[in-house]
């Protein structure tokens, strides 16, 4: 059976709006980080998007055709899942829509051979997966910065417990924060 990884990156404080990735994501580049992101894109067997994500990166990456950042190859060729109830179309090679039964569809992708499907930011995405309980592990990305306002991947109204199953500290202290969802501790 095929792990559900959530993950995203974001500021300490819960932020990960791609319009202002300027302040809290490129001033921490460094190799450390790209290597990061590339091996857990390259390890995963399919992609799960949430339609806005979806609409994002297909784009930009279904244009590239030179293994642009040793991931383009993948992000095209590896099979991707939007889910939208409103999505008529989507025209990134390998791309299936998921309309409804999210967790029956997702429940049968696991079911699959295969190591990992990796579910990339959308937050909205990611709270129905969590609420139904389909989650098995999530994967932080967390650079050191504040930001204050913005999008936040968190949102009201979800509560989760979770269990620290290892961390990574990356270059300019960004660290990898690996959970898996666990009972909260009363």
């Amino acid at each position: 059976m095929r792990k559900l990884v959530v993950s995203t990156w974001m500021s300490l404080d819960g932020i990960f709006d791609a319009e202002t990735m300027a302040q809290w994501f490129n001033p921490y580049d460094s190799e450390s980080r790209q290597t990061y992101i590339r091996e857990g894109i390259l390890g995963s067997d399919a992609i799960l998007f949430g339609r806005k994500t979806f609409e994002m990166l297909a784009p930009y990456w279904s244009a590239q055709k030179n293994n642009e950042m040793g991931v383009a190859a993948k992000l095209n060729s590896v099979d991707k899942y939007v889910v939208s109830a409103t999505l008529e179309k989507a025209e990134w090679e390998n791309s299936t829509i998921i309309k409804d039964n999210l967790a029956a569809a997702i429940t049968q992708l696991k079911q699959q051979p295969g190591n990992e499907i990796q579910v990339e930011g959308s937050a909205t995405l990611v709270r129905s997966l969590a609420e139904a309980g389909l989650v098995d592990e999530y994967r932080f990305l967390v650079h050191p910065v504040i930001v204050g306002k913005g999008k936040r991947f968190f949102q009201d109204g979800l509560f989760q417990g979770l269990e620290l199953i290892d961390t990574k500290t990356l270059d300019h202290g960004v660290l990898v924060l690996y959970y898996r969802p666990g009972k909260q501790k009363a």
